[in-house]
Parts: structure tokens; C-alpha cells; sequence
């Protein structure tokens, strides 16, 4: 698959004398003043590709300021030249310069084993989408992996993205992974630095694409070599896990508040009906229009919670279908027509304490049932008007909002 070349005087193309034509599958590897290793990283990845039998190019998107670049070309690789501009913008600018219809990440310091790719390869002939590889189902090398990320970070925030998107992901930050280019390219990556690897995991899931694990091998650092998250001293990790659970927050802020909403709703709806009645006591315990305007409040809070998270459903939705749903729950006419008529009750069941607020000489009146229908009445105008409005934009984000629309195929 070839993309029309962005014109942009930051980026240069290095193209080694043996160049693959017409690659399957594209490894796609940043790289950051990796003189050490590079070379043996690329010879890595062409063990892999004679492995598979497959027509693959490498191709490196380089920052960095020694002798790198030079070594990968040398060696066989395509190499990007890029400012240092982050890890995940590394990516994104890559995308034009990609030749095969699948492509293959990692890194080049030669802690993820490029020369074990076949496994990738075939799980995209097999149909899959998105390809992770797994530590943990594979093999992590002694001192490859620091025990804080092997029996903590990675574990803990692994199990919160699969609490969150109901996923069953084994390894959520392996760096060794692949996907298609024409579900990268819908993906629409956005993250600059670190998160993109949440950002991917937790678009995957929203786009559900077709997605399998396979079991990788982990090495520890070559000697001599100080790991990036090293170099920038002992709290990049947790500035680095920061910033992943952040992205899950983000991306998955509708787990927050579907149930929790759903719950508030219902309690609130379960202490105002009965009260429409009129004062009621339990065990002792006197409810009246204070219970009715906390239950009132509960609802409201509890339905816009729900109305955020419906919205959140939609952003997300790559394939359609959430919005098609929504919009059949809340067909137009339907949506308006119930609307008026919810605001009509509700001003109906305000009358009587309005009524009697004129015939008290425009005095407040004592509390009684006329307040606890004002009140429930007042839920009314407040629902209808969410229900209004969010039918609305839930129409508008689908017109608005290209993220859900698959990417046309970019002319050569």
C-alpha cells in the first residue's frame, strides 16, 4: 500500500541499495541514538523475514544524533529522519512512508526478539486486525523486566483496562505489536509521546477489531545499554504509568459513569414515586418534600450521567452501530413530540402549589402534596430537556465527527 508523500522539509527518506519491493509488511521501529544495537536489530529482523517467507521492509524513523541512521541503511533498513518529536508522533509521521499492507512495532534495542515475526504474519493472513505480542504468555529473560513492572505496573493497569473495556488482554504494554494499516489509519492515533500505546490498545477496543495475542520472547538490555526510561531518571516510570491511566481514563470516562448513573436514577425514581402520594414513614423515619428534592437531585444527577456517557459512546464509535441504536431509541419526531409532552405534565403538576401560593395571598404555604408534584414535576421539564438536547447531538457528532467514518484509501 503506498500513501502520496507529505511534502515536509523536517522529514528525509534514506532508502538502503537492496530495497524490498511490493513488502506485505512493514516493521516499524522508532529509534533514538541506538548505535549500540541497531545493527543487530536489523540483521534480527532479516533472520525474521527469511523466517517467514514473507516480503517485509524495515523502515526506521530516526532521531536520532550518532551514527544510527547510517548503521540501519547499511544494513538493509529504510530510514525516516525525523526531529525528536515523541515517541507516538514518531509513528504518526511514519504512516505516508509505510509500503506494506501490515505493519509490525517495536523497538530497536534489541530487548523484543524481531527474529520470531512469523507469528505475527500469521495471525494477519488469518484475519486479525490487531496483533499483540505477550511477555507473559512467552518468555521474559532474568532482569529483563524490573520487578515493580512485572509483578505490579503492568499487572495492575493490564487488569483496570480489562475491568474497564471488558477486554482480556494479558500484557497491555508490550511494545512488540502490529496492526493493519487500514485499521491504523481509522485509528486515527493522536498521542505524542508514551500513551500512544494505550491510545492503540484502547481504540482496538472501541473499533473492535479483529484481535489476538501472540507470546513473545523478552530480553534484557544488551550490555552497555541504558534503557530510555533510565536516562530520564527513577520516576519516568510512574510519570510514564501516569500518563497510560490517564489515556484509560480518558478513553474509557463512560465506564465512570454508566453504572454509577444507571444506579442513581433508580434510587432517586424509587423515592419519588411513592412520595407523589404524599408523606410517607418506614420504621419510624418521615419522608417528605426535603426526601423528595434529594431523590429529585439524585435522578438529575444520575440521567445526566447517563446522557455523558451516551455521548462518550458515540465519540468512540467507529463502526456506527452505537449511533444507529441511540437514534432508533430516540427517533426524531418521537424524541421531540415526548418532549413537549413531558414539559406539559410537568408544568400540569405544578399548578396546584402555584395555585396555592395565589390563594395564600402570595405567601408560601405550608409543604404538603401540592410540593412533592411541583417537584416531581420540575424532573419532568429537566428530563425532557436532556433528552432533547442529547438527541440532538448525538446527531450532530455523527455529522460532525469524521473518527467514526473509515478512512478513504489515500491515492498514490
Amino acid at each position: 500500500m503506498n500513501f502520496p508523500r507529505i511534502h515536509d522539509p523536517e522529514l528525509t527518506l534514506l532508502t538502503p541499495d537492496d530495497d524490498v519491493a511490493n513488502p506485505e509488511v512493514t516493521i516499524l521501529v522508532p529509534s533514538l541514538n541506538e548505535e549500540l544495537t541497531i545493527g543487530t536489530f536489523v540483521d534480527w529482523c532479516r533472520e525474521g523475514i527469511a523466517a517467514s517467507g514473507a516480503a517485509v521492509e524495515i523502515l526506521i524513523v530516526d532521531s536520532s544524533t550518532d551514527r544510527t541512521p547510517e548503521i540501519a541503511r547499511d544494513r538493509g533498513a529504510r530510514v525516516l529522519r525525523t526531529p525528536k518529536r515523541g515517541l507516538g508522533r514518531a509513528y504518526i509521521d511514519a504512516i505516508p512512508y509505510v509500503r506494506g499492507k501490515f505493519i509490525i512495532m517495536g523497538d530497536a534495542d534489541c530487548t523484543y526478539d524481531f527474529r520470531q515475526i512469523a507469528p505475527f504474519i500469521e495471525a494477519f493472513r488469518k484475519g486479525a486486525d490487531f496483533v499483540m505480542g505477550s511477555r507473559f504468555k512467552g518468555s521474559i529473560e532474568d532482569k529483563a523486566m524490573p520487578p515493580l513492572h512485572r509483578y505490579f505496573g503492568t499487572p495492575l493497569t493490564t487488569w483496570i483496562l480489562n475491568r474497564m473495556f471488558s477486554s482480556r488482554f494479558s500484557d497491555i504494554h508490550c511494545g512488540m505489536r502490529g496492526i493493519s494499516v487500514d485499521a491504523l489509519l481509522r485509528m486515527d492515533l493522536r498521542s505524542q509521546g508514551w500513551e500512544y500505546a494505550s491510545e492503540m490498545v484502547l481504540k482496538s477496543v472501541h473499533m473492535e477489531l479483529p484481535t489476538t495475542e501472540v507470546p513473545i520472547h523478552f530480553l534484557k538490555d544488551p550490555e552497555g545499554r541504558l534503557s530510555h526510561m533510565k536516562r530520564r531518571g527513577w520516576m519516568e516510570p510512574w510519570r510514564a504509568g501516569w500518563r497510560n491511566l490517564q489515556a484509560m481514563f480518558v478513553y474509557g470516562f463512560d465506564f465512570f459513569l454508566i453504572w454509577p448513573g444507571f444506579l442513581l436514577l433508580a434510587l432517586g425514581l424509587i423515592i419519588m414515586l411513592p412520595l407523589l402520594a404524599g408523606p410517607m414513614s418506614i420504621g419510624g423515619v418521615r419522608f417528605s418534600s426535603n426526601a423528595m428534592l434529594f431523590a429529585m437531585a439524585l435522578a438529575v444527577l444520575g440521567q445526566s450521567m447517563l446522557v455523558s456517557a451516551a455521548i462518550g459512546r458515540v465519540i468512540f464509535d467507529y463502526s456506527g452501530h452505537v449511533q444507529s441504536r441511540f437514534e432508533r431509541l430516540l427517533p426524531y419526531n418521537a424524541t421531540i413530540w415526548g418532549s413537549v409532552v413531558a414539559v406539559l405534565a410537568g408544568v400540569f403538576l405544578a399548578v396546584p402549589l402555584f395555585d396555592s401560593y395565589v390563594g395564600n395571598g402570595y405567601l408560601l404555604p405550608e409543604i404538603g402534596i401540592e410540593t412533592n408534584w411541583a417537584v416531581f414535576g420540575l424532573w419532568l421539564i429537566i428530563t425532557a430537556f436532556q433528552i432533547f438536547i442529547s438527541g440532538l447531538m448525538i446527531r450532530a457528532l455523527g455529522v460532525m465527527l469524521p473518527i467514526k467514518k473509515p478512512a478513504p484509501p489515500l491515492a498514490g
